[in-house]
């Protein structure tokens, strides 16, 4: 059995819609004179839609979008982000994992939970509204979605699960995984806490990665750092080939810049079952060098 997981993160679509001079009495305030000064150049709308297109000619079994749609969380920007989620598929095809720009502020929450319901619901929910972790079952792989989508402070970008996301989690890694699913987190901040700096990280880390230290994952996935990255988590419970999870990180979707390591891309990740074990592997997709052709960057080592 062969599964593909097309993963991508931090699409930051544009252009931002003009917010009120009350919408910006918050964080928001400098975060939209931090996109006027630059950071709506750093994202290329033509080249995300390539990007989809290139996802979708390939007909992978899922689709994972890890978090950051959005820019600065003001409530014109969720039907734009809604309907762009929508481009990459029916939601029973496509998950959603919220990141910290989706959730900007706290007036931002009611406003992300009503957009994105339809992709971060388990399987039978839908119109029930969102609950984290979410599980969804596609043939033998188990797709378990995580908010670590919290407001934080102004110049922070932190993430937060809480002690009943973990608690939750533990239960359903350890059901799904008896019952011999492959088991894939998506989530937006990285899984580890020395994935990103003190103002960036997922403040309760460490937590989550003892939790998966015991129940055991084949497969982590997440964004929020806009560059590629791979790394593992060792537990003897996981049933990858070699007995560690591979942790892996996606660059920003729509990313304009030149350089390799910050270039644009995603990733087609595979999972095949392999007696009781399970081989991972994947492939890094996005703009060649000095061509608008998007194509195979490079296989990642896993």
């Amino acid at each position: 059995m062969t599964f593909t997981l097309a993963h991508l993160s931090d699409a930051h679509i544009g252009p931002l819609p003009k917010p009120s001079l009350a919408e910006l009495m918050s964080k928001r305030g400098l975060g939209y004179i931090n996109w006027r000064r630059g950071r709506d150049r750093a994202h290329d709308m033509d080249l995300l839609s390539r990007l989809v297109g290139d996802i979708l000619r390939h007909r992978p079994d899922h689709i994972a979008m890890t978090g950051d749609i959005l820019n600065i969380g003001l409530p014109a920007e969720y039907p734009a982000a809604a309907a762009w989620l929508r481009t990459l598929g029916d939601p029973v095809d496509v998950s959603f994992t919220p990141g910290n720009h989706d959730a900007y502020v706290r007036d931002s929450m009611p406003h992300l939970a009503a957009a994105f319901a339809p992709w971060t619901t388990s399987d039978g929910d839908v119109g029930a509204g969102p609950t984290f972790p979410y599980l969804r079952l596609r043939t033998d792989v188990a797709l378990i979605g995580l908010s670590s989508g919290a407001p934080s402070g102004p110049l922070m970008a932190t993430g937060r699960l809480g002690d009943e996301q973990l608690n939750r989690l533990e239960q359903i890694l350890g059901e799904t995984g008896a019952r011999g699913f492959a088991r894939v987190i998506m989530i937006h901040h990285p899984a580890l806490y020395a994935g990103a700096s003190a103002l960036r990280r997922l403040t309760d880390a460490r937590a989550l990665e003892a939790i998966v230290a015991r129940a055991g994952a084949e497969l982590i996935v997440h964004g929020h750092n806009h560059v590629r990255s791979v790394a593992y988590l060792a537990s003897p419970a996981s049933r990858t080939l070699g007995g560690r999870i591979p942790v892996v990180g996606a660059p920003s979707a729509s990313s304009a810049s030149l350089t390799p390591r910050l270039r644009a891309g995603y990733h087609l990740m595979r999972l095949e079952r392999q007696g009781a074990a399970w081989r991972v592997s994947a492939r890094a997709r996005g703009p060649l060098a000095d061509s608008k052709e998007i194509g195979e960057q490079r296989e990642i080592d896993l």
